[in-house]
């Protein structure tokens, strides 16, 4: 018989000096119940149980008393909002959100520009997949952006699984990839140009890529949380392309059929991915090309980020000094700084990501 099928339950083992006061603690203030108690005529043990945990209580036993962390709808309602609470035996009891929101490290604005050609910042994650650091810093905390590569493609040892995050954008940058996402249908695939928007808590799953695969990722803040779901099976068996997930809607960009509209500087064209009126003005996401103009006006912005890659083309970027970019190079621009695109190449194309739209 295999290990996981031969084991029935799992207990945490708690030592304490007195075993009345803990058991009348864990019951009485923590919602625990008593499933035994031993011996019957001086109880020196007794095992509890509730919220998915069972306890075993061991009177002058040695050892740590340990932290229990419980995970609550709202913990102000438990124990008059203490927040954290010691127990008789001096276990440490946190009382934390069972679902908190992602916290937010200040913002540390920084000019950052990195190079396609720059291996100081790639190094190889899970799954084997290759990453490009495209932020080193994280401005402290707040975004990450990544180009990851798959090189060999076939199956993605994936697993259904979701993120706790502010906001998430996957661009498909060369090859394909093969995606499911919790109700939105049956799986599909992401090409060269594609973008998805992936909201908060939404259970997904990477199938399968082709050789080659190259996909930008922009997150925030820098480093979440991945939970796997163990119980959904995808694809889910409702189509609800409207759903709410956290204040966002899903989004599945496709570049074949988008249509390109005037940009907010004249002689460029933009493609809206549609991401701003799904996170209701949070991020915007666009891709760029010049329509009669190779410049752009000197601006500035007053946002959390504006970060540009340059998808094919060329282009200088002036600010505090003129740097010349091409395909692969990306450059986050902070706020307040004066800048402006010049030399555009009439193939250039740029992806913008933008907080707030």
């Amino acid at each position: 018989m295999s290990t996981s099928t031969n084991i029935r339950a799992a207990e945490v083992v708690l030592p304490c000096p007195e075993l009345a006061l803990t058991i009348a603690f864990f019951v009485d203030v923590l919602g625990f119940r008593l499933d035994a108690i031993a011996p019957a005529d001086a109880p020196r043990t007794a095992l509890l149980s509730g919220h998915g945990l069972r306890l075993r209580l061991l009177q002058g036993a040695a050892g740590a008393p340990g932290v229990l962390r419980l995970c609550c709808d709202d913990p102000a309602r438990v124990a008059g909002g203490a927040g954290e609470l010691v127990a008789p035996n001096g276990t440490r009891v946190e009382l934390v959100a069972a679902a908190p929101p992602p916290e937010l490290p200040p913002l540390v604005p920084a000019l950052v520009l990195t190079r396609a050609g720059d291996d100081a910042h790639r190094g190889v994650g899970r799954a084997g997949m290759r990453y490009r650091d495209l932020i080193p810093g994280h401005l402290g905390g707040r975004f990450i952006g990544s180009q990851i590569g798959i090189v060999a493609g076939g199956p993605v040892p994936d697993y259904v699984h979701y993120h706790i995050v502010r906001f998430q954008l996957i661009y498909c940058l060369r090859g394909w990839v093969r995606v499911v996402y919790e109700d939105q249908g049956p799986p599909f695939e992401l090409h060269a140009g594609d973008c998805v928007l992936q909201p908060p808590h939404i259970r997904h799953r990477v199938l399968e890529s082709s050789p080659g695969l190259e996909v930008l990722e922009v997150s925030c803040p820098a480093e979440h949380e991945t939970f796997a779901d163990h119980e959904l099976a995808l694809p889910t068996a409702e189509l609800r392309p409207e759903r709410d997930f956290g204040g966002q809607r899903f989004v599945h960009h496709q570049a074949a059929s988008a249509r390109w509209d005037a940009w907010r500087f004249p002689g460029f064209l933009a493609r809206d991915t549609g991401i701003a009126a799904a996170t209701a003005g949070l991020a915007d996401v666009r891709v760029i090309r010049p329509h009669g103009a190779d410049a752009t006006p000197d601006a500035r912005h007053d946002g959390e980020l504006l970060l540009w890659f340059v998808l094919a083309g060329s282009v200088t970027w002036s600010g505090p000094r003129d740097e010349s970019l091409a395909a692969g190079d990306c450059v986050v621009v902070p706020p307040a700084l004066p800048h402006a695109l010049t030399a555009c190449s009439p193939d250039l194309e740029l992806l913008e990501v933008r907080l707030p739209a």
